[in-house]
């Protein structure tokens, strides 16, 4: 044994030929600061063998490498001294495995993502296995690689490639990599082990020469100024293209190599130490790699409830067909849970087949599906118009229209057909779900399960907990959603729950503005550019339907009438009474048609200018963005404060992955913590007059005085 440590072993398997394989005691192996160490020591020790004549990296799991330990990021990154310190300190690990006095061959098989990456790249040869996964996604946490990636890929395979995969971040299959030069062979995963040794014993021989595959990795990048001009151009307007001003890493990435390019590794090391040390500071870096934490969190959460779950769900059913019916349903059985669509009418099944048939035939057209899988995901519907259709499913989806007292006798009626333990579950966007339980003579199995538009998309899955839910039909429900590739957050019930709780004050806060004659479309642009929403308030209120926008006010209404009161006069009321709903029907608060080339498109509605009275009224962005966001997050601290969601961080994630709040501010309560509580809780207070939505909660305040985060633990 040349070298043992907690998380790596070094020994020779071979005459001369060492292994350093990377055996982590948890699940998979991962760069923190411990296994950095050791990973230096371990270099240490070989590099002063004097009987070494070649290494092989292996992995000791299923998997290489995911990446660096995110979990030590936010701790680290508070001190940027200390990060300095720590990331010139542990990309120069990397230059101890390069600068080996032997051959080098990586072994890969399953992941080998960012310091892992990083690690193989810092070999001379890489062989991998047709399981792995190859790539530096460091970008979608807002950094750039740390261990050499900006330095080293570049001299690789080329800088044009090595920027498009570093600024976005994509994942290489083996095909793909062995195309562009990244790994130099792809064989079975039995046979892995044995390639890896087979090269570097070519390499020992002389049949491979190591040396001048090293060479290039040392020195400035080989191409002339006009090429290199060329290329970071292109990059620099395909960053602001993709990335936008709001996402500073794909920039800083493209700095770095650029500094780099005309230097040695130790000067181009140094580019990317300062630009990595650089996006740690900044509000992006933070927020993403919170949302990694928070993703975490609650993947963890839906894992244990899987553990938990008594009853496994083989075979579903759902009640109500059409577009969400058929969405449900497609996403049931392309993920391999065999469902029946019920419905009443034979018309209403057919658009639901349709919808799932038209979403498994874009897969086909793009190449991600056979029309073999095809059929076979559209066999696992059944489309039936008997109630006895559903007899010996384990869960029922009530996906009926949004009325209360039909959904109230659809569940009664399902529940007389199916067996005892089948699990019912209303998709309901705004509906109590004690209310509707009351229809129910077992409501333990009860619960909601609230999709959101369109299904196939649209990563969140809201599961709503009744009074009197049991433990058990929770975990089964995430358990069930979680298999349809759905991210569940649980959440208590109340009017609208979380994700519409908290929306309708932030559209309330849109529509009083408008109702004071501002710009919809100016507003629009604000919370588009400027804040980052993926649509504006107006474009997202068509986007919903006018008409169920203003249903949803009356129940907000009803729930929290001091709060949330129905305005009659609002603009979404006018707009809802002149049948203006929005994409529904080509006309809202904008337009809705087709270019000359027959792509849909829109325009601002000038009859809504007149019907609205919209002026020439100017509000500074500031101002906008303030009368939206803080309805929306004050919402958001109350949902917590009543224990409606269980953290703030699954809070954070409801929001991305429902509404797609802006990454780079990192949902609600990282935005409110990035603003600050104290400065948050002012600018509130300069709109307290607008009404109690804009008006914090004493718990905030107790917050803010006692210098405690929503984000802490």
């Amino acid at each position: 044994m040349i070298y043992q440590g907690d998380s790596i072993r070094v020994e020779f398997v071979e005459d001369g030929i060492a292994e350093l394989q990377f055996a982590a005691a948890g699940s998979v192996n991962k760069f923190d600061q411990k296994t950095l160490e050791e990973f230096s020591q371990a270099l240490t020790e070989l590099a002063n063998n004097k009987d070494l004549r070649g290494v092989i990296v292996t992995s000791a799991k299923p998997t290489f490498i995911v990446g660096a330990d995110i979990t030590e990021f936010l701790t680290l990154f508070a001190d940027v001294e200390q990060t300095k310190v720590w990331v010139a300190k542990a990309s120069r690990v990397f230059d101890q495995l390069e600068d080996l006095p032997v051959p080098t061959v990586a072994a890969v098989a399953g992941f080998a993502l960012g310091g892992g990456c990083e690690a193989t790249l810092a070999c001379d040869y890489r062989v991998v296995d047709t399981s792995a996964v190859i790539g530096l996604p460091e970008v979608k946490l807002g950094l750039i690689p740390g261990f050499g990636g900006t330095m080293r890929l570049p001299r690789i395979i080329g800088p044009d490639n090595a920027l498009e995969l570093i600024t976005t971040g994509k994942n290489n299959k083996p095909e793909d990599a062995l195309k562009i030069g990244l790994v130099d062979a792809v064989v079975m995963p039995e046979k892995l082990r044995d390639a890896a040794l087979s090269m570097v014993k070519a390499a020992v021989s002389g049949d491979l020469d190591w040396r001048a595959k090293r060479q290039p990795k040392l020195e400035p990048l080989k191409a002339n100024d006009t090429e290199l001009t060329m290329t970071f151009v292109t990059a620099k307007a395909m960053a602001a293209a993709q990335a936008g001003k709001h996402y500073p890493a794909p920039h800083a990435a493209i700095k770095a190599v650029e500094d780099g390019a005309k230097h040695g590794r130790e000067e181009a090391l140094n580019a990317e130490n300062a630009a990595f040390v650089g996006l740690t500071q900044t509000d992006a870096c933070r927020a993403q790699v919170g949302i990694f934490m928070a993703d975490q969190l609650v993947k963890g959460k839906a894992k244990k409830a899987g553990k938990l779950a008594t009853k496994e769900i083989k075979r579903a059913a759902v009640l109500g067909a059409g577009i969400m019916g058929g969405g449900i349903a497609y996403q049931s059985a392309y993920k391999g849970v065999p469902v029946v669509m019920k419905d009443i009418r034979q018309e209403a099944l057919d658009l639901g087949m349709s919808e799932a048939s038209k979403i498994l035939g874009k897969l086909v057209e793009r190449g991600r599906m056979d029309h073999k899988k095809m059929a076979k995901v559209l066999s696992s519907i059944t489309p039936t118009l008997l109630d006895d259709g559903v007899k010996g499913v384990d869960i029922v989806v009530e996906a009926v229209v949004e009325n209360p007292d039909v959904k109230g006798k659809v569940l009664a009626q399902m529940e007389s057909v199916v067996d005892d333990d089948t699990i019912i579950v209303s998709n309901t966007s705004t509906i109590s779900i004690d209310r509707l339980a009351k229809n129910l003579k077992d409501p333990s199995r009860f619960c909601g399960m609230h999709f959101f538009n369109p299904v196939h998309k649209m990563p969140l899955v809201e599961v709503i907990r009744g009074e009197k839910t049991s433990d058990e039909t929770v975990a089964a429900v995430v358990a069930y959603a979680t298999r349809m590739g759905k991210t569940a957050i649980v959440v208590n019930d109340c009017p609208g729950f979380l994700v519409n709780r908290v929306l309708f004050p932030y559209l309330a806060g849109f529509a009083g503005m408008v109702d004071e004659g501002v710009d919809f479309a100016g507003i629009d642009k604000v919370m588009e550019r400027q804040f980052g929403w993926p649509m504006g308030p107006a474009y997202l209120s068509d986007v919903v339907g006018i008409d169920t926008a203003d249903h949803c006010t009356v129940v907000m209404a009803e729930g929290f009438p001091s709060r949330m009161p129905r305005d009659t006069s609002s603009a979404i009321a006018k707009l809802a009474a002149a049948e203006r709903f929005g994409q529904k029907n080509g006309k809202g608060f904008y337009n809705y048609g087709v270019d000359k080339k027959g792509r849909p498109a829109k325009e601002k509605a000038p009859e809504v200018y007149e019907m609205l009275s919209i002026g020439d009224k100017q509000l500074d962005a500031d101002e906008i963005i303030a009368r939206c966001m803080v309805p929306m997050v004050n919402e958001c601290v109350r949902c917590l404060e009543e224990g409606i969601v269980a953290s703030a961080a699954e809070c954070d994630m409801a929001l991305l992955y429902g509404l797609g709040f802006p990454p780079f501010r990192g949902g609600p309560f990282r935005y409110l913590e990035t603003v600050g509580l104290d400065k948050f809780i002012a600018l509130a207070d300069k709109y307290a007059h607008l009404g109690e939505m804009y008006q914090v909660t004493d718990g905030l305040r107790d917050m803010a005085k006692s210098g405690k985060s929503y984000l802490a633990g």
